[in-house]
């Protein structure tokens, strides 16, 4: 059994926090290891780069990446790793997250970014735990039960509805 490896968690802003806490969460639940960072493509730049180019040698399967408004990080972190990453556009008071969400999807040839919906950190958080369970059996276990649970807890909201029209 191969070991899982970390995925990095990095913020543009400690303020950002409250959304990423969601993914650390469902890593938690996987039993996926991660470390929480706040670097930013704008005031640590320098940084940024460091901690991607190598962040391969340093244990981490992928990386995650949140910022809201500009939000360059994903993409400055996918510049300088090979590494797949996953990018959370966060919600700013201006334009609801949407510059947020361009400037995380619309990435050039050859730099790409996995991007999950505004906000969307339980999804980075899932789709973490779905690329590092290619390479880890147990992860993968894990993740069909998961997934199977899903469903059943689907299909018994679907019963429920389908007595609840009868009363209609």
């Amino acid at each position: 059994m191969s070991e899982i490896k970390k995925v990095a968690v990095i913020m543009g802003s400690d303020s950002d926090f409250p959304v990423v806490r969601k993914a650390a969460e469902v890593l938690k639940d996987f039993g996926v290891p991660f470390e929480l960072h706040v670097l930013s493509a704008h005031r640590s730049p320098k940084e940024v780069a460091a901690f991607a180019s190598t962040a391969r040698e340093n244990g981490f399967g992928v990386i995650i990446a949140a910022a809201g408004m500009a939000a360059h990080l994903a993409g400055a972190v996918a510049g300088n790793t090979t590494l797949p990453v996953i990018g959370i556009p966060v919600k700013a008071k201006a334009l609801e997250g949407m510059d947020a969400l361009l400037a995380t999807v619309m990435m050039p040839p050859g730099v790409p970014v996995a991007t999950v919906g505004v906000d969307g950190a339980a999804n980075a958080g899932y789709l973490a735990v779905e690329i590092l369970s290619v390479a880890n059996d147990e992860l993968a276990e894990k993740l069909a039960a998961f997934k199977k649970k899903q469903n059943e807890k689907n299909l018994e909201a679907d019963r429920k509805i389908a007595e609840m029209a009868k009363e209609i």
